[in-house]
Parts: structure tokens; C-alpha cells; sequence
């Protein structure tokens, strides 16, 4: 019988349990806490806007403020999962969650070209990274886009073993393992040039044509630099494929431009350049910039592989070129190493020089990373080692997911983040007509969670006189009223440094 790449031992019941318990406590805690400003309670309020005024093109920030920040892709599918599942935190998170799970799916995929064992530590290594475990189930436009991007690249190595296929065998070692070339088992589900020309289009709607830089520059440079540019030319259908990219993005960019006059110079000129190259870049309309020293991405990645940091550092010798230790290891296919490393870094190499970055910015290089060190422990000689640890450390990354959920319930971190409480507290109080206003600035949480109803005043006078109301405020807000507003005031909830109170 002819033995397949994608053959070989399977991981351990152990391995796989602590995956699936993993992926479950991440599924059921979903709606076990609020939504957060100012992330997670804005993309969600976003989104809820754009369905009460069914409108599938413009994201909304406000009444009659569009959101250029960022495509629709991630607001679609929180759109969805609130037709669904309703408005609500279950309804706004899953999409995201299973946004996630395609991308451990398809980096599964990937590794599964290597052996079964491979496959799994793979999903075990991407599913337990801190940031990934975040991220999934997390309202962001992130996770979407790694969607994307992991489509294109696991499209594309799908292809090019395609593109072997005639032959039937692996041309040459790869740096990774030192296994004999064997037979290959292409994956004749993945519509390779769709699954690519699908992927580029997720990213472009996602997050814009960043999302072809992050995946762009890596092909390119492997295709260049390996000398492969005939074989990837005749492995995919380039023209095709763009022409289909085409079609399913230009027409949403033309649209909002129409709709909304503006959003491509704001969106191309100041969100994909000023943002990246002007540390604290004063031109963000919706937030606040984040100025960090250059090179705090490489920090970023580090702590977003967590627990894993220590063992890909360990990993590192075999995955820059020295040869594997285990004689069976099947190997991967020519170049594919140099393929995921150029992947796993370019998010890194990108951003080094940017001062304006977020921790979520690694993590459409994490899939590969996965991928590289699945495959290292998968051809140890002591394999049952190595799995012990991929278990010790899902085992710490659900142990964890559960003790953050706790702490955040039991030292009122979750109040601090999002005005959920204080809103159920008026509403449970209130009667009809009764308003709720929050001096100041309102959060995305007090108007997601009042489904649009609270409003901000600047000053108690502005408040309609004769009326009853409803205000959240500061407690230092409170401190500083003037005697004759504070008697008006019956403060009915307190919650970590803010109050609820009734005006009369």
C-alpha cells in the first residue's frame, strides 16, 4: 500500500480532550460577560445601528456619523448573528468564534499535509496562543481578516502541491525534516483558486488592502527569491481570480464612497498610512491613537504566543534550517518552511517600524507559526513529551479563560469596562417616559446596551426641566455638582466609580 503524506500516528485522546475542552469553555463563555468599551462595545454598537436601520453598506458611529475605519465584513457578521440569535452578547460574539474556528480549521488543513499528529498539534498550539483565545469569540475585525489571509495561504500550498500531482511525489526535503520524498495526498475539497481568490476578497472587507501586504509580500518574496515564479504562475489562476476579487469588493468601496463622500481618502490615505507611519497620528475620527517605541510588535508577538513563546524560541533551530531529529517525520513540501516562516513574520517585519499598533496586529501570522512548530513536535522522538506539554498548556489556557471570568465578575472589572449594569439597574427602576442620560461622554456600551436610547448632555442643566430622568455619571463627577444640582439628585446604584441616579 502506498503510504501518503498525510498519513501517519494520530495525537493522544489527551491532546484532543483538552482541545475540545478548551474550544467548549470558550464557546459557553461567550455570554457570560459584557460587551467592553471601547472594542468590543463599539464594533457591536456599530453593527446594531446598521441592522435597526437596515443598512448593509454604511457602518454607523453615531446618528448620522458614518464609521470609515474599517469595511463591513465583521459588521455583517455580527449583523447576522443578531438576526439569528438576537441582540445580546451571544448574538454579537459567536459570529466571531466561528470566524476563529475556520481559521484552526484551515491551519489544521495545512498541517495535516505533514502527518495527523502535525494537524493536531497545530490546532492545539493556534487554538491555546493568549491571543488567539481572545480574539476568538472577541467583537474585532481581526479575526475576520486572518480568515482571509489564512484562506489565500493555505489556498495557495494547497495549489502548489496540486500542481505536483502528475508526478506523484515530493520534489526534495524540506529544511524542517530529512524524511525520504513520498507520495503526496492533495486535498481535493479546497477549491484552491476560489478558496484564494475568496480569502483576498474576506481581507479587502474586512480590513483593507493591508490584508494584501500581509499575505502579498510573503508569496511574492518566496516566489521570487525561490526562483518558482513559472510553477506559481501555472499553479493558480491569477487573472481569473483577480477579476473575481473584483467583482466581490469594488462594488461595497464604490458604494460607500457614494454614499458617503470622503471614506476612500480617509480610509486609504489616513487609515492604511498616517495611522502606521505618525506615532499618536491626531487624524483617528473615532479613537485614540495608540503610540508605542518601534519594534514593540516583536514584544507583542511574543506575549500573544503565549504559552508557546518558550517552545517556539526552542523550536527555532529546526525551523530556520537545522535538520529534524526524528527519521520518520514526513517531510513538508520544498520551500515550505521558508513559505511559513515568511508568513509567520511579516506581521512582525511590517509593523517593526510603525509607532500606531495594536496587540491584535500579529495575529494573521499566528496560523503559520502554529503550523511550523505542529510540525517540529509532531516529529519528535519523544512525542509523548512534547504532547504532555501541549496539554499542560491548554489545561493553563482554560484554567485561565475561566479564573479571568471570575476575577473580572468578583473585583468589578467588568463594571469599570461596560455600562451594562448601570443599564439594567435603570431600566429595572424606570417608568415609561423616563430617559437615561450619561454626563459626558456616552460609552458604546451605555448605547448598545439602551439599544441607542441613552444620550450624553455636557452639563445637568441641559437636562428638560419638569421631567424626570435618569443620569450616569462619575463619582467625581458627582463630588464636584454644585449643591443645588446634587440635591436633585438620589443616587439609586454605584459601580466602581460611577453612579446611577435619579433627577427630579
Amino acid at each position: 500500500m502506498t503510504q501518503t503524506a498525510s498519513a501517519g500516528p494520530r495525537a493522544g485522546r489527551g491532546l484532543l480532550f483538552a482541545l475540545a475542552l478548551l474550544a467548549l469553555v470558550r464557546l459557553v463563555s461567550l455570554p457570560w460577560y459584557p460587551l467592553m468599551d471601547n472594542t468590543e462595545a463599539r464594533y457591536a454598537e456599530i453593527a446594531r445601528r446598521m441592522l435597526a436601520m437596515n443598512d448593509w453598506v454604511t457602518p454607523w458611529f453615531a446618528e448620522g456619523v458614518p464609521f470609515w475605519g474599517k469595511p463591513p465584513l465583521s459588521f455583517w457578521a455580527t449583523q447576522v448573528g443578531y438576526t439569528v440569535f438576537g441582540v445580546g452578547e451571544w448574538g454579537a460574539r459567536l459570529p466571531h468564534y466561528l470566524l476563529g474556528v475556520g481559521v484552526v480549521a484551515l491551519a489544521w488543513s495545512q498541517a495535516r499535509t505533514t502527518s495527523q499528529r502535525a494537524a493536531w498539534h497545530t490546532a492545539a498550539l493556534l487554538a491555546g496562543s493568549a491571543l488567539f483565545v481572545v480574539a476568538s469569540g472577541a467583537v474585532m475585525t481581526d479575526m475576520a481578516m486572518t480568515l482571509g489571509n489564512t484562506m489565500v495561504m493555505v489556498g495557495f500550498w494547497h495549489a502548489w502541491r496540486a500542481s505536483d500531482a502528475d508526478s506523484g511525489t515530493v520534489p526534495g526535503a524540506d529544511a524542517l525534516t530529512a524524511a525520504p520524498s513520498r507520495r503526496v495526498r492533495t486535498a481535493p475539497w479546497v477549491p484552491h483558486g476560489g478558496l484564494i481568490a475568496l480569502g483576498a476578497a474576506i481581507g479587502l472587507l474586512a480590513k483593507g488592502p493591508v490584508s494584501l501586504v500581509l499575505w502579498g509580500l510573503p508569496l511574492l518574496g518566496w516566489v521570487l527569491l525561490g526562483g518558482r515564479l513559472r510553477r506559481a504562475w501555472r499553479s493558480v489562476a491569477w487573472l481569473r481570480g483577480t477579476l473575481l476579487v473584483v467583482a466581490l469588493t469594488l462594488p461595497w468601496y464604490l458604494l460607500a464612497e457614494s454614499r458617503t463622500p470622503g471614506f476612500l481618502h480617509y480610509f486609504i490615505v489616513g487609515e492604511h498610512w498616517q495611522r502606521f507611519v505618525t506615532p499618536g497620528w491626531a487624524g483617528d475620527l473615532y479613537g485614540n491613537a495608540h503610540e508605542y517605541p518601534r519594534g514593540t510588535i516583536w514584544r507583542l508577538a511574543a506575549e500573544a504566543m503565549l504559552p508557546w513563546t518558550a517552545l517556539l524560541l526552542v523550536a527555532w533551530p529546526a525551523l530556520a534550517g537545522r535538520q529534524a531529529r526524528a527519521a520518520d517525520a514526513p517531510p513538508l513540501v520544498e520551500g515550505g518552511t521558508s513559505l511559513l516562516l515568511a508568513w509567520a513574520l511579516m506581521p512582525c517585519v511590517f509593523f517593526t517600524t510603525a509607532g500606531n499598533i495594536l496587540w491584535t496586529y500579529v495575529l494573521p501570522g499566528l496560523p503559520a507559526a502554529a503550523v511550523l512548530v505542529g510540525s517540529w513536535t509532531a516529529s519528535r522522538r519523544r512525542v509523548g513529551l512534547a504532547e504532555g506539554v501541549l496539554v499542560l498548556g491548554l489545561a493553563l489556557g482554560t484554567v485561565s479563560a475561566v479564573g479571568l471570568l471570575v476575577a473580572g465578575q468578583r473585583t468589578g472589572h467588568f463594571d469599570r469596562k461596560s455600562s451594562s449594569i448601570l443599564v439594567q439597574d435603570y431600566r429595572s427602576q424606570a417608568t415609561p417616559g423616563e430617559r437615561l442620560y450619561f454626563l459626558g461622554a456616552r460609552p458604546f456600551s451605555g448605547s448598545f446596551y439602551s439599544a441607542g436610547q441613552a444620550q450624553a448632555i455636557a452639563d445637568l442643566g441641559a437636562l428638560p426641566a419638569g421631567t424626570t430622568a435618569w443620569v450616569v455619571l462619575s463619582a467625581a463627577d458627582l463630588a464636584k455638582l454644585p449643591p443645588a444640582q446634587r440635591e436633585r439628585l438620589a443616587v439609586v446604584s454605584e459601580r466602581k466609580g460611577r453612579a446611577l441616579a435619579r433627577w427630579r
